[in-house]
């Protein structure tokens, strides 16, 4: 392409300081230097992990900066010693790197990888630990490894997954973070075998996809638990078979559960980030088996707490990031199974709106009604 080696000018949505209103700027772009990858952002969506960090609360925010980490779009240039992509190749950017290298990625027991986490965490490049993007010569931070919320973005290679060029980019985005979060703590890490009892706690875009990979792994019961009755009816089709709303409820929820399923669950996952919750999604499982997934980021600072005696009896309390999957190697076989239709995306999205409206976005996010709003960059 005729851009490569350039800097690129183009708009994205600046997080200037934290609570305030995006603002759409002209950022200056920089080439991909040695094992980076400049990618063409065609379709990103928002995520709650999104607003958590822009609120301020993020200990590891940084500002100004470009948020955004569920996107797709197109390789348009690659630095030095990049192989495993080219320009023009379709990729989903994701946080969750996959170096084959390290410590971690090596154990064969986690889908962390380590490589570039420490550039990513502060808001810049691994190389030179240096920003891309720059507005009149003043740096802005990276967010996450991937600032989708950009006409263009500077990633490392090890954060690009290449996928089929026939999937719908506007569809796939999703597989950057949510839905794959879902699917996985499901899969990947509860394992849950047919016939469980599963209960999921809120039924957002991440609780609805375990609610899915439960229903797809053979579960005979799905329990949801959101104090939003209006989520109810929506989730049927996600696979959810009944319904508890904590406010109807005099009993502790975990009690109300336990009663109804003869001591317990066999797998609970708290999917919204809530300490107080977790400690509910713990106890509602059953004696001698039941496992917990945390699946929501609480705020930081937060601790979990519960009897240990709860653990003695034989639960587990389990976490997981990204649902397990190894990034590079996995969301390319997601997107297979999504062309296949063995996995839902199009049921995700609710709204569609365009770069220059992502205020509205957010405002739509916390409303309640809208699971995902994908925003096309390029309009």
């Amino acid at each position: 392409m005729a851009t490569q080696g350039q800097v690129i000018t183009c708009k994205a949505a600046v997080a200037w300081e934290p609570n305030k209103p995006l603002v759409i700027e002209d950022v200056q772009v920089a080439p991909p230097q040695a094992g980076e990858v400049r990618i063409k952002i065609l379709f990103t969506a928002l995520c709650h992990t999104d607003a958590y960090t822009w609120s301020g609360k993020d200990p590891e925010g940084l500002f100004p900066c470009i948020l955004g980490h569920e996107a797709a779009g197109i390789v348009e240039s690659v630095g030095e010693g990049v192989t495993e992509v080219h320009p023009g190749d379709h990729v989903i950017p994701c946080y969750q790197a996959e170096c084959r290298e390290c410590k971690f990625c090596k154990s064969g027991k986690t889908n962390l990888c380590g490589k570039v986490r420490a550039a990513t965490g502060v808001g810049v490049m691994m190389s030179d630990h240096k920003s891309r993007f720059s507005i009149n010569g003043k740096p802005i931070y990276h967010f996450m490894g991937t600032s989708t919320f950009s006409q263009y973005t500077v990633v490392h290679d090890v954060s690009v997954a290449k996928i089929d060029p026939k999937a719908p980019l506007e569809k796939v985005c999703l597989l950057g973070c949510g839905v794959p979060t879902g699917l996985g703590a499901v899969w990947n890490t509860a394992k849950v075998e047919s016939g469980s009892i599963v209960a999921v706690f809120g039924l957002g875009t991440v609780g609805l996809a375990v609610a899915e990979g439960a229903k797809a792994a053979g579960a005979s019961r799905i329990i949801g638990i959101d104090i939003d009755s209006k989520k109810f009816e929506r989730a049927k089709n996600f696979g959810v078979t009944e319904f508890l709303n904590p406010k109807d409820h005099e009993k502790p929820i975990q009690q109300v559960i336990v009663d109804l399923t003869d001591g317990g669950v066999d797998y609970s996952f708290e999917c919204i980030g809530n300490v107080s919750v977790m400690r509910s999604a713990l106890e509602c499982c059953h004696k001698g088996w039941g496992t917990s997934v945390i699946v929501g980021v609480a705020a930081s600072g937060q601790e979990i707490c519960t009897r240990p005696f709860q653990l003695v009896t034989g639960r587990v309390w389990k976490g997981t990031a990204f649902g397990g999957f190894k990034s590079r190697s996995q969301v390319p076989w997601l997107v297979e199974r999504y062309l296949k239709k063995e996995i839902k995306v199009d049921e995700y999205i609710t709204h569609n709106l365009t770069l220059g409206e992502i205020n509205e976005a957010f405002d739509l996010m916390h409303e309640g009604g809208c699971l995902r709003c994908v925003l096309a960059v390029h309009v």
